[in-house]
């Protein structure tokens, strides 16, 4: 198998989960580092055995040439950072949100493929093993089709006038937050279980007012098979969970032949029709972020580059989700109920 070589823009609050996962893939070498503070990437540096640093991510890019580049860096910045790596036949992995507008979002796509070089959004929610064993018993019927997924999100950072700022102080600015930053991962995980969405109501509203976006919403999708969702979530109200960012959440899933629920630690139990509930068994670790699921997005990134197989996450699939989240803002702010396409 090649051996790859990465370079890493970002060195912010969630960098370190790429670079701890980076250090785990025997296939992949990270070659150099650059962020707008040196002093964080050289800490990086040191922490996961980077050779260089840069002072900007073109001189980067330019002079590393490396066989891809992962982009952990604000939404507003993508664009302009995967033309130039596209420009110059370099792979892309990108974390979400992929850009401020669809429009944006559809452009990096476009460039992407125009330049014939692959994209893979850093989409890592649908990786987290729980969903990906919820998948499985999926597959294998042992509930019947799935036909309403609920998940209930409580995460207690964004209260108090010191919000967000001991790990995330740029969400105080955006002025689109919950559905935009956070609930763009459940739309996507609803995709992965339910297929494509055709309808989207939304109720959105803002707790905190020392930040500009919502913070607090309910998010209805149905989907082309009739099934439906529903995300429940604000950032204001604590959990009683003892990680709230675990799981983000806690689940239900309806099926046509019983159902499923997983807590806040991550216990997945089945309930067939008629029948007694119980335990699921199945692999995770609280290593990593949210069960490991940066490093199984980072193994599948690899194993497909080196092996030419299709992302799950392809850049054109991911604009379904763009779609989707600029729906809920619509129908939020018309009070009526959007259709997809």
């Amino acid at each position: 198998m090649t051996r790859l070589r990465g370079a890493g823009i970002g060195a912010g609050y969630f960098a370190p989960f790429h670079y701890e996962a980076w250090a785990r893939i025997p296939e992949v070498e990270i070659v150099a580092i650059c962020d707008r503070q040196e002093d964080r990437a050289r800490a990086l540096s040191a922490t996961y055995g980077i050779g260089r640093t840069h002072e900007n991510w073109q001189g980067m890019l330019e002079a590393e040439r490396p066989d891809f580049v992962d982009v952990i860096t604000p939404p507003d910045t993508h664009e302009d950072i995967c033309a130039f790596a596209a420009a110059r036949g370099i792979h892309v992995i990108c974390q979400k949100p992929l850009a401020p507008t669809y429009e944006a979002s559809r452009r990096i796509v476009d460039g992407a493929r125009a330049a014939g070089v692959r994209f893979m959004v850093h989409e890592n929610f649908r990786w987290q093993p729980w969903y990906r064993a919820i998948k499985a018993i999926q597959t294998r019927g042992d509930i019947g089709a799935f036909t309403h997924v609920h998940v209930l999100t409580r995460l207690g950072d964004g209260w108090g006038p010191d919000a967000y700022l001991s790990r995330q102080p740029f969400f105080r600015e955006y002025q689109r937050l919950l559905i935009y930053e956070t609930g763009v991962h459940f739309i996507d995980t609803f995709r992965f279980l339910l297929g494509e969405v055709v309808a989207v109501t939304a109720e959105l509203r803002q707790l905190n007012a020392v930040i500009r976006g919502e913070d607090a919403g309910q998010l209805l999708m149905r989907f082309e098979s009739g099934a439906t969702a529903i995300w429940d979530a604000n950032r204001y109200n604590e959990s009683d969970a003892e990680s709230p960012r675990f799981t983000f959440g806690e689940l239900r899933v309806d099926g046509t032949g019983g159902h499923l629920t997983m807590d806040a630690s991550s216990v997945v139990r089945m309930k067939r029709l008629g029948e007694a509930s119980v335990e699921v068994a199945y692999a995770r670790e609280r290593k990593g972020f949210a069960g490991d699921s940066v490093y199984a997005l980072q193994r599948h990134f690899v194993e497909c580059l080196n092996f030419g197989r299709e992302f799950e996450s392809t850049g054109a699939d991911y604009l379904h989700n763009v779609r989707v989240v600029d729906a809920a803002y619509e129908s939020a702010r018309t009070g009526s109920t959007v259709k997809l396409g």
